[in-house]
Formats: C-alpha cells, sequence, structure tokens
C-alpha cells in the first residue's frame, strides 16, 4: 500500500535508515524536544496520563542517547554529555512528579541548543561526502 500511514512509516524508516550518525543523533533531540513539548501541553490541560506517556518516551531518548556515548574515542566531550543527559533525563522525572512546566522548558531549551551544534555538524558531514561526488559528475 502506497501513502497514507504506511507510507509515510516507510518513508521515516528510510530517513533513519540512511542517516549519519550525526543526523541520527538530531532526529533523537527531534523526537524528544516533541515529547516533552506534547507532555508540557498535556500537563497543562490536566492528561496526566498522556503527560506521563509523554516524559516516558523522552526520557527513553535521554536513555538511549546515554547508552550511546564512547567514552574511548568520546573523552571529555562523552563524559560532558553523560552528565548533561543525565540531569536532564533527572529534570524530566521530577517535572512529572511535580508538574513542573519550567523544569521542561529548560530541558527543552539545553536539547535545542545541543540539536543546533549537532545539527551544524551533520550538516557539514553531509556536504563533504556531497562535494566529492558533485566533482565526479561535474569533471565526468
Amino acid at each position: 500500500m502506497y501513502g497514507g500511514v504506511n507510507g509515510h512509516e516507510r518513508y521515516l524508516e528510510t530517513a533513519v535508515e540512511t542517516a549519519s550518525p550525526a543526523r541520527l543523533i538530531v532526529m533523537l533531540y527531534d523526537g524528544a524536544i516533541r515529547f516533552i513539548n506534547e507532555a508540557a501541553y498535556a500537563m497543562q490541560q490536566r492528561d496526566y496520563e498522556t503527560q506521563n506517556t509523554k516524559l516516558q518516551r523522552a526520557q527513553k531518548i535521554l536513555a538511549e542517547l546515554i547508552s550511546s556515548l564512547d567514552f574511548d574515542k568520546g573523552g571529555e566531550i562523552a563524559e560532558n554529555l553523560f552528565r548533561l543527559y543525565t540531569y536532564m533525563y533527572n529534570q524530566l522525572v521530577e517535572a512529572n512528579i511535580n508538574d513542573s512546566r519550567d523544569r521542561l522548558e529548560h530541558v527543552v531549551h539545553l536539547l535545542s541548543e545541543l540539536r543546533e551544534a549537532w545539527d551544524t555538524i551533520a550538516t557539514e558531514s553531509e556536504t563533504q561526502v556531497a562535494l566529492p561526488a558533485a566533482k565526479v559528475s561535474l569533471h565526468g
């Protein structure tokens, strides 16, 4: 079946399968930010079940980001990201317990800053990969 939900799901699968590691991290940040914003809206509506579900999904993304850190290759950067991801994870837990939209906004702010940095890295690496191919086709 083409189009509809199945078409959208296939598009997302293809996007994930073909993304660079840096672009995958950007996608994870996008997902976490979206879930936190949805949780904040649910919190405002006093829809505690949705709030909890959305925050748990954001926490799972942070747990995935934590588990993907390579401390051997990443050194101090990996250690700093570990501390930051752990801090944000704990902030989400506290926000859920105390219905704190301020904590959610704080985590979204931190994630947005990290997302911007990773997006720059991803774009630069994608450009570097595309340049040799462009040179070949221009001179070929």
